[in-house]
């Protein structure tokens, strides 16, 4: 899971509720729409704090950001159906995010599960966005011993999902035992926002990474500019494999140093950086 370096917002920014026409959408909002704006979707188990660190620099290179907690995740509400969970259900709701949106050229970044889901936005209706960056996201499913992690964790939920403190307990003791503790605050955030959300969507997103079909041969056939983004070591797709990836899309490839899975909050300066390097170098075409 993603662990933001820190849960305080910048002074610029504000958290509010998007209102779209799918319902209203717990965000993070810094800057403004100089050059653009950005939708930030977060992964499995994760959350709008995990684009916390971006915020800033993004903001200061002239572009509005948007941090959004998806349909049952963290503080956006969602129903007990997994049915409402499904990619393509998910993908509707980032085109309802985009056209609540606004702001000039629409940049899409998809941290890991956001890259498949913002992958379905885009295969649906390309038309709002001016570029998408795949963050951590692989081409379909994850790798192959992550796959067997997902799956007992999704039997878990499927048993206990009335009890999801209990789900949580029993996760976190499987941490390795060489495991930097966490801090006490970010340990609090972690199990609240475990708690906030939904089990269905869990349940349902984790089936996603679980099986979902490689996809890159439609979304290459996809006219928009596109980034693939991430750190030099990843347990949930490995690197070869998102570097034949953007071959097959025709997109820029960045690798962040000092990054694994989650760029974002492991070193989001050079992330911030790269994310704008590609999108001014859009604007300068």
């Amino acid at each position: 899971m993603s662990k933001p370096p820190r849960l305080t917002l910048p002074p610029a920014a504000r958290a509010y509720r998007l209102t779209t026409d799918r319902g209203a959408f717990a965000v993070h909002e810094a800057g403004e729409p100089v050059l653009g704006t950005a939708l930030l979707l977060p992964g499995f188990t994760g959350s709008k704090e995990d684009f916390i660190a971006l915020l800033e620099p993004l903001a200061a290179a002239g572009f509005r950001v948007l941090a959004v907690d998806g349909r049952g995740q963290y503080q956006t509400p969602g129903p007990r159906e997994e049915s409402a969970y499904g990619l393509q259900e998910l993908g509707r709701d980032v085109l309802a995010q985009a056209a609540a949106a606004g702001g000039g050229p629409l940049h899409l970044v998809g941290h890991s599960l956001g890259g498949l889901v913002a992958r379905a936005a885009v295969l649906r209706d390309a038309s709002p966005f001016a570029s998408l960056t795949l963050m951590s996201s692989g081409p379909g499913a994850i790798a192959e011993e992550q796959r067997a992690r997902t799956k007992l964790l999704v039997a878990a939920l499927e048993a206990m999902r009335e009890d999801m403190p209990g789900v949580w307990e029993a996760m976190r003791a499987h941490d390795p035992e060489d495991a930097v503790p966490d801090a006490p605050e970010l340990a609090r955030f972690l199990r609240e926002r475990w708690l906030g959300t939904v089990p269905e969507q869990l349940i349902a997103t984790g089936r996603v990474l679980i099986s979902e079909p490689d996809r890159v041969a439609e979304l290459a056939e996809v006219p928009l500019p596109k980034l693939v983004l991430s750190g030099t070591v990843d347990y949930a797709w490995p690197v070869p494999l998102m570097d034949e990836m953007a071959v097959r899309l025709g997109a820029s490839r960045v690798l962040v140093e000092a990054a694994e899975h989650s760029p974002n909050a492991e070193n989001p300066q050079v992330t911030a950086d790269s994310l704008v390097r590609f999108w001014r170098s859009l604007s300068a075409r």
